[in-house]
């Protein structure tokens, strides 16, 4: 059997990927596990590179 992630939260249901990624959301930030960062509106990409469709409204 494989010895215990030492990066585990404590709840001993971690499962970690190659990136750090555990299935709950946190990630392994060189010290411990804890919630991702969080992306401000500004930081997040846009959607201009791919517009939504224009509404189809059969009422016109």
């Amino acid at each position: 059997m494989k010895a215990p992630d030492k990066r585990c939260c404590g709840s001993g249901v971690c499962i970690i990927n190659e990136a750090g990624e555990c299935w709950c959301g946190q990630v392994w930030d060189g010290e411990k596990m804890s919630a991702p960062p969080l992306m401000s509106a500004k930081s997040q990409p846009s959607d201009s590179t791919n517009p939504k469709p224009e509404s189809q409204d059969p009422l016109i």
